[in-house]
């Protein structure tokens, strides 16, 4: 299981996110409190952001080592400044490559992805169905092997199906879609989701014939003022809310939190 991070507010520093809390990205990789599977994520690490200033498309820094290990990162979090993030580190599926291909955020134009979760036996289950329900675009731009960048195809295809589609209703749908498929085949899924615009987040804590990942949202920190951040676990003690199982949670630009029940 993966370690995410999401946060919009106030521009920062992106080491003021991935080192500084106590309980960091980076202390999380070597120490998660919350995995449900897995001991460390030892696997990646990725980061992606919105410039603060100018309307441009989003930009990423992956790496397949440890985050531990990466001597780029720190000097790169503290250039970086971003009212926009989307982090994670990765713990591999058994079984998956590990290569820059397998590394998240994946990107499609202004829109971000991390996922945290698991299809049970991917490669002999929704692999295909997955790629049948894409258009031939959509297949074309999957260049790794994982269930993550499948359910990212699934989330770009139902953007460009449904004109206007917001990134809630292209969540919804897409995690509606999984649903549907893990029933057929008889397979177990999860999805923790975090996705973003660069003007909102979206995330989601959502399971089917499993418990889904911990989820946790926190707004208006006194080290954190006008913002929310949403992670796998708590960064630092604080007044972290918990997100119910099955759930989207929509961070508006005006930073407003909404919480929508499946």
């Amino acid at each position: 299981m993966c370690r995410l991070l999401g946060y919009l507010g106030s521009p920062l520093q992106l080491d003021q996110l991935l080192y500084k809390p106590e309980r960091s990205l980076v202390v999380q990789s070597y120490l998660p409190q919350e995995m449900t599977s897995g001991v460390v994520n030892a696997d990646g690490l990725g980061i992606g952001w919105y410039h603060s200033t100018q309307d441009v498309n989003p930009f990423t820094y992956k790496n397949t080592l440890p985050i531990w290990n990466d001597i780029n990162l720190p000097e790169l979090s503290r250039y970086v400044e971003s009212d926009c993030v989307l982090a994670y580190v990765r713990s591999a599926t058994p079984g998956q490559a590990l290569d820059m291909g397998n590394c998240q955020p994946f990107r499609r134009d202004r829109i971000l992805f991390i996922h945290n979760g698991f299809i049970e036996r991917f490669r002999q289950t929704l692999y295909r169905p997955i790629r049948d329900r894409l258009s031939d675009e959509i297949y074309q731009s999957i260049h790794g092997t994982t269930d993550s960048e499948h359910i990212f195809a699934l989330l770009v295809n139902e953007v460009q199906r449904v004109a206007d589609a917001s990134l809630e209703k292209a969540l919804s749908q897409t995690l509606i879609q999984l649903k549907q498929l893990a029933q057929s085949y008889q397979v177990n899924f999860s999805a923790n989701v975090i996705i973003s615009d660069g003007h909102s987040l979206v995330a989601s804590r959502y399971a089917s014939g499993s418990s889904a990942p911990t989820l946790y949202w926190l707004r208006d920190d006194p080290n954190y003022p006008n913002a929310v951040l949403v992670a796998s676990e708590p960064l630092f003690a604080g007044n972290w809310h918990s997100c119910p199982t099955n759930s989207l949670l929509v961070v508006k630009e005006d930073l407003e939190v909404c919480i929508n029940q499946f």
